[in-house]
């Protein structure tokens, strides 16, 4: 009876280290499955749709892009998707890349409202030129895929990258950091009162 109780523990020892290796195996496997966050989900879709402008992939463009999508550019351009997409692959050839960053995501439902900034690099005249501002994406939920019914873009500072350059090609905008909705703005000053008339007479009525 002893031997089999020796047997029994000396196998129970041996079994432990293998147990503690398999519960921190599933502890990483845990790890790894966890669900990616709102913002990770967002920035995964911007990384694609950066990635397709670059490389003027239409395909790439129609995946983000709904059917229903409405783009207003910084510039004030108000384009479709496939006038979007038109644009992208014929008159936008100065475009060397686009990084866009998720700040904060919003969702309603089936719809997420995504705001962030972005650095989009072009050539200039032969020079190279950072657009940096601000975007909003609404993107809706098409089963399981996410895609953009509407975006909109801010610029906030144009620099070129040359030195010599940069003196006379930096602008900035005056809107407020980080985010600025560019339709609303302060109302006008308000006028100041008109200066009293230098031939306005002053003296006193001349008693009757």
């Amino acid at each position: 009876m002893q031997s089999r109780v020796r047997i029994l523990l000396f196998l129970l020892a041996g079994l432990a280290p293998a147990a503690s290796t398999i519960r921190a195996q599933q502890a990483a496997d845990q790890e790894t499955a966890k669900t990616p966050t709102q913002i990770e989900v967002m920035q995964h879709l911007e990384d694609s749709w950066s990635a397709a402008l670059a490389k003027r992939d239409q395909y790439g463009l129609e995946m983000v892009l709904s059917p229903q999508f409405v783009d207003i550019s910084a510039n004030g351009d108000v384009r479709s998707r496939n006038q979007e997409i038109a644009y992208v692959l014929n008159h936008f050839p100065d475009l060397i890349s686009l990084e866009q960053t998720v700040v904060s995501v919003r969702m309603l439902g089936d719809v997420a409202l995504v705001n962030g900034t972005y650095v989009l690099r072009r050539r200039a005249n032969g020079h190279p030129v950072d657009e940096k501002g601000v975007f909003s994406h609404v993107f809706q939920r098409n089963r399981s895929n996410w895609q953009c019914i509407n975006a909109q873009r801010t610029i906030v500072v144009e620099q070129a990258l040359d030195k010599k350059a940069a003196a006379t090609t930096t602008k900035q905008s005056k809107a407020e950091l980080p985010f600025h909705i560019p339709l609303f703005h302060k109302g006008d000053e308000p006028a100041s009162p008109p200066p009293a008339s230098s031939d306005q007479s002053t003296a006193k009525p001349n008693p009757q």
